[in-house]
């Protein structure tokens, strides 16, 4: 689960962390209202926006006077903002953060995030923060530095120096630097987050050290145990037909191919949406109903499915082990009965009861195919969509 910058911000306070004196608003007289309430004569205006790259689209502008505070909030409030890890249709931008403009001095990149080859906590550092920070891990990535924390360890001074020495800080920007690593560490144990990243961390003209951004990703399976952090979440940041998954246990992630997919188990639904790629077609989605499969579920996904217009054609693979193919068949009828399915769609059945689930959707007189080959049925699913 993702949270916008003003909320990250507020839990950093919370832990320690310095960041720029700000507020969010989401009106554009409540955002020259924050400008005014905190002085000096310029301020950054940041869209809130659950997607990296906003200075490069736009969504961050700097105001040297209360009227273009005014005329920046009017221009984004409101609109989607597109930016390179966005789509096509961009985000909604519905709040905004005000910040005072500090001096800059350097720029520097710190995350901390959980290592899943390690097992362990990583704090990865680097002196070229700033926008173009995914360039300088892709063409020069000796000038990012990392380090593992030991768990029973812990995170040590020692190492909050390695990484201070690295960014050519010195002083008591070393002792800021520690508060801030300290604070991270603190956040990512106690709420379950999977990343905390701050790009840029700037050392102002004055010697002080802020996040001056501000990102945290949590881990979806603890989320539910931070009552705090859930009620952050923003669903108008989220893919609508993803949010709606979750409400009835399925794993679903929209895709931009022609090809719907529904599968029961993440390894098979990989194994099918490779087979649609390697017949030269495209998933549409990853759609995962679970080992526990019912037919209420069925009628769910093929709900989801169907909502994406591109959709020309659908592939089921159901292994039945736990779950009876039969009774799964008769949810898949019921399902096109009740939602009126008009593209072809293609299923494959095996497991338990597999032979009577394919004669139920054999004889039933609908337009679905049974095959018994997923190679085939891959196959079979790309040619109808071509055609289609």
């Amino acid at each position: 689960m993702n949270i916008h910058e003003y909320q990250a911000k507020r839990l950093f306070r919370d832990y320690g962390i310095a960041v720029p004196e700000g507020h969010q608003a989401d009106t554009p007289e409540h955002a020259g209202q924050v400008a005014r309430e905190l002085g000096g004569s310029g301020w950054v205006v940041k869209a809130q926006v659950h997607a990296g790259g906003r200075g490069k689209a736009g969504g961050v502008r700097l105001a040297h006077s209360h009227q273009e505070v005014l005329d920046f909030s009017r221009d984004m409030l409101g609109k989607r903002l597109v930016t390179a890890q966005t789509d096509s249709a961009g985000l909604p931008v519905e709040r905004l953060l005000i910040e005072k403009i500090y001096p800059i001095k350097s720029e520097f990149y710190l995350s901390a995030l959980v290592d899943r080859v390690s097992s362990r906590i990583l704090f990865i550092a680097s002196a070229a923060g700033g926008m173009d920070i995914e360039a300088v891990a892709r063409d020069t990535p000796e000038r990012i530095i990392s380090l593992q924390i030991h768990p029973a360890a812990g995170l040590q001074s020692y190492q909050c120096r390695k990484i201070a020495f690295a960014l050519q800080l010195a002083g008591e920007q070393i002792k800021a630097l520690e508060t801030i690593m300290r604070g991270m560490y603190q956040l990512l144990l106690a709420k379950d987050a999977s990343q905390i990243e701050i790009n840029p961390l700037i050392l102002t003209e004055q010697g002080q050290l802020l996040a001056l951004d501000a990102k945290i990703n949590f881990d979806d399976n603890a989320v539910a145990m931070h009552p705090d952090i859930l009620d952050m979440r923003d669903p108008g940041q989220e893919d609508r037909k993803e949010n709606k998954a979750q409400q009835y246990g399925l794993n679903y992630i929209t895709l931009d191919g022609t090809i719907g997919c529904m599968v029961n188990g993440a390894g098979l639904a990989m194994a099918t949406m490779d087979l649609v790629k390697l017949n030269g077609g495209a998933p549409a989605n990853f759609l995962d109903v679970g080992g526990g499969t019912t037919p209420e579920r069925v009628a769910e996904a093929f709900k989801l499915i169907l909502s994406d217009g591109k959709v020309k054609a659908i592939l089921i693979n159901i292994f039945g082990g736990i779950v009876q193919c039969d009774i799964i068949a008769r949810g898949i009828l019921a399902a096109v009965k009740e939602v009126h399915v008009k593209v072809p769609v293609v299923v494959r059945l095996e497991g338990t009861n597999a032979e009577a689930g394919r004669q139920l959707l054999a004889d039933s007189g609908l337009n679905l195919i049974a095959e018994t080959d997923l190679a085939t049925a891959a196959a079979q699913v790309v040619a109808l969509a071509e055609a289609a």
